[in-house]
């Protein structure tokens, strides 16, 4: 009986170390899924910094949360992230990066022009990309750039809301467009001077183009004094606007300002001090109460400490379409994710949105904000 019981004990011992050994193996043997790889691309670095850096931690999270929760169709999402300065000469290194790398869908870039020096990169490659920020008109024109896609309104409905704002609302009859010369700047302002001059209820008494960077942009103050402008539009970013609206109100100047999403930060708030007061600026509606919205900002409150800057909502946008998409496309190919963009709606914290047939979000677009006691507020 005790010989028949160490037998039984030693044949379970077996049965039990086979069995182990059959489940590692088979473990061993299952296939690692091979990472999905998403590109990040935006100024990190210089005076735009902080458009780049939201993006990039917007991107950061969603893939954190995905990874806990288990990857992407099983497999693990690497993100892969490039300092483009948002200058055109540096995106198209920036591009060939990320390709090279096996970048499979890219996040990005953040300015127009260095969009649009990237983009044939891409384009060739058949990677897809999607902005959250690049809103220059001829971005989604049909056929321009077919692997682009964007989770903001294109500069024709922001110049819209701007020139409807200064006619309608504020009653100007003059108005002075200025521009930095850029994609994005030059192209806002083309496409307000268009609106005003289809509409015939105001006047254009200055179209003209300034040099970025400059130290002083007193001479066009003086020539926007002249007209006796009741309204300066201007297309560009917050590190010229914040200049010129100073040198403006140093003359006494009372010219309303009205400017883009590119003005709409904190930190032309913070240069221009108390000459920012009363300025306006368009950017994408305040999405706050969405409870994605609450999710995301909570999360990178937790870990950043600070609140997120412009386009961070846009940018979260942007890594859930492009997620989602590969989740139900169950492909990283690019028409399989293009089908499926085009079809298929993403909760966001703009909604649920998917994309026309030229890749522009359905239903996205722009709220105006005024500068009141330091900080930007939703007035329309």
């Amino acid at each position: 009986m005790n010989i028949s019981r160490k037998l039984c004990s030693v044949l379970s011992v077996l049965t039990l170390s086979t069995g182990s050994l059959f489940l590692q193996n088979a473990l061993a043997e299952e296939p690692v899924k091979e990472p999905i790889k998403i590109g990040v691309a935006g100024a990190l670095s210089g005076d735009l910094a902080s458009y780049g850096l939201p993006t990039a931690r917007a991107a950061e999270l969603v893939a954190g949360k995905i990874n806990a929760e288990g990857g992407l169709n099983g497999a693990p999402v690497e993100l892969l992230v490039e300092d483009d300065v948002c200058k055109p000469e540096i995106a198209t290194n920036t591009a060939t990066k990320l390709v090279s790398a096996g970048a499979q869908v890219v996040i990005g870039h953040i300015c127009s022009s260095a969009t649009k020096a990237a983009m044939p990169i891409y384009d060739e490659a058949n990677v897809i990309v999607m902005s959250p920020s690049a809103t220059d008109s001829d971005l989604t024109k049909s056929g321009n750039y077919p692997t682009f896609y964007r989770t903001i309104a294109p500069n024709d409905a922001q110049a819209y809301s701007i020139v409807n704002f200064a006619v309608g609302q504020l009653q100007a009859q003059k108005i002075a467009i200025i521009h930095d010369k850029g994609d994005y700047g030059k192209g806002l302002a083309e496409d307000a001077r268009r609106i005003i001059e289809q509409d015939a209820k105001a006047k254009i008494v200055l179209f003209e183009g300034i040099t970025p960077g400059a130290v002083d942009y007193s001479a066009v103050v003086q020539k926007v004094k002249r007209t006796r402008a009741d309204v300066v539009i201007y297309g560009g970013y917050h590190p010229e606007a914040s200049k010129i609206v100073t040198q403006m109100r140093r003359k006494r100047m009372k010219t309303l300002f009205i400017s883009d999403d590119g003005v709409k930060d904190d930190t032309f708030i913070k240069v221009a001090g108390k000459y920012a007061e009363g300025v306006y600026a368009t950017g994408p509606a305040d999405v706050s109460a969405n409870p994605i919205t609450r999710q995301y900002r909570e999360a990178y409150m937790k870990k950043y400490g600070v609140e997120p800057g412009p386009f961070f909502d846009n940018a979260i946008a942007a890594a859930l379409a492009l997620t989602n998409s590969i989740r139900v496309a169950g492909s990283t190919e690019m028409e399989q994710i293009a089908k499926t963009l085009h079809s298929q709606a993403t909760a966001t914290p703009f909604g649920e949105i998917m994309f026309d047939k030229n890749g522009d979000a359905i239903g996205v677009g722009y709220s105006l904000y005024e500068v009141k006691k330091g900080a930007f507020v939703q007035v329309q």
